[in-house]
């Protein structure tokens, strides 16, 4: 569904033209129209597709939730819609979209971060190295691969659901309902550990209390709006200052 097209056909022969499924619904590929990544496959029914065109926001069907879905309602993320293309078949949609933010829920650029090959197979980056398309062994531990601290963005991503949500029975809803200074206890708990377990010499105590005080961290980052991107720029600012030595 090209510009074009919108501008020459109605909305009900818009609709019309389109195959849709027995669900009543489309694929719809988003894409990032700058880089060209493609961001997630969601679907369309013809009300979310009726919204998408009215916004200029991206608005999907929820086949787990059962609801209308606008991208970003929640969280922010949203996707402002550049173009609307349909294919030859008639049954996909290609939405070229302006992100703001990630598209997907774990806080990645985009759904598709994971890398699919044979075992000890290269794959390539997108800086163009090659790094082990695995990104964890047989024995449960991580790989150094291009992007081994995705992890902390999808956990900082579940937190700052977790703190949107509040979902009962969860431990960190229970941190933000406490506040700021139980959230802060925790750390210096998780710190004083981290330093005992180290005293120890005891490296497996010490990994488990390193991620524990990561996570109880990233609590507080949350907690105050501060994005771990902050951080992350204010290390690399540190690293690219002329060295006095």
């Amino acid at each position: 569904m090209s510009n074009e097209l919108n501008q020459q056909l109605s909305l009900e022969q818009i609709l019309e033209n389109i195959r849709w499924n027995e669900a009543g619904l489309v694929s719809a590929i988003v894409q990032d129209v700058a880089t060209l990544q493609v961001l997630t496959l969601a679907y369309m029914n013809r009300e979310s597709l009726k919204l998408s065109l009215e916004s200029g926001e991206t608005w999907f069907w929820s086949r787990s939730r059962q609801e209308l879905w606008h991208k970003g309602a929640t969280s922010g993320n949203t996707q402002k819609i550049s173009s609307i293309q349909l294919d030859c078949d008639g049954d996909a949609l290609l939405v070229r979209v302006i992100p703001n933010g990630p598209a997907c829920h774990t806080g990645a650029t985009s759904c598709f971060s994971r890398e699919i090959s044979a075992p000890g197979t290269a794959v390539a980056s997108a800086a163009g190295h090659a790094v082990q398309a695995s990104a964890t062994q047989t024995d449960g531990t991580v790989r150094a691969t291009a992007d081994r601290f995705e992890v902390l963005a999808q956990l900082e991503a579940i937190i700052k659901e977790r703190e949107e949500t509040r979902p009962e029975g969860a431990y960190t809803t229970y941190l933000f309902d406490k506040g700021v200074d139980k959230i802060l206890k925790k750390v210096g708990e998780e710190a004083s550990e981290t330093i005992i377990a180290a005293k120890n010499k005891d490296n497996e105590e010490l990994r488990l209390e390193v991620s524990d005080l990561v996570y109880h961290l990233l609590v507080l980052l949350q907690e105050r709006k501060l994005p771990l991107d902050d951080v992350l720029s204010e290390l690399n600012r540190r690293h690219e200052r002329p060295r006095r030595d």
